[in-house]
């Protein structure tokens, strides 16, 4: 009998519920809409709540893997829409909350850093899929998710210190390249 007809017996068949699978992709989106979310509270003024919004993203994105491992539900669809989410909530919101709080008075360097630093996430990703076994004990390169945190603290901390975006645009411009630089970078960093 050949493999495309081998029937497996009920007793050996998966008994997860059906709705199991969607388990850990619940997480993803709730990661894309706190990055969403990011995003629109940047547009309005409200910058502490855009970063919050993009560590709330992180948190989500450590537990969707964890979820999807737990439940063995771990999926090439679930790993691909991550990785587009995580382009999203820790490439784009960053960038864009960055640059509407401080970087957009320095002009065509605000964008343009804030461009490379949402390109450097796609390479990080990029990069991190396709490498054929991952280290579990260390990452190449800064991850994406702890750059988009550090930016989000800094901008969480300076607003709630009542810091203007534009006296921090130079700062901000430096710490953005710092960390653009740091996922791209062949340096390990330890795994948690």
């Amino acid at each position: 009998m050949s493999k495309l007809n081998k029937v497996t017996p009920l007793d050996q068949q998966d008994k997860r519920p059906k709705g199991i699978y969607i388990l850990p992709n619940l997480f993803t989106t709730a990661s894309l809409f706190a990055a969403f979310y990011a995003i629109i509270q940047s547009t309005v003024g409200n910058f502490g709540n855009a970063a919050v919004a993009v560590i709330v993203a992180a948190v989500l994105d450590m537990l969707d893997g964890r979820v999807a491992r737990m439940t063995n539900t771990a999926s090439d669809f679930g790993k691909e829409y991550d990785s587009l989410v995580d382009l999203v909530a820790f490439g784009l919101a960053p960038a864009l909350i960055l640059f509407e709080w401080g970087l957009q008075s320095l002009g065509k360097a605000g964008w343009l850093i804030a461009f490379a630093y949402v390109a450097t996430t796609a390479l990080r990703l990029a990069r991190f899929n396709t490498q054929d076994t991952p280290s579990k004990r260390y990452f190449q390169g800064l991850p994406c998710p702890a750059a988009a945190v550090l930016l989000a603290a800094a901008i969480w901390t300076a607003e709630s210190y009542a810091v203007a975006g534009v006296s921090f645009n130079v700062a901000g411009l430096v710490l953005m390249a710092l960390l653009a630089f740091a996922m791209v970078s062949a340096m390990p960093y330890r795994s948690f």
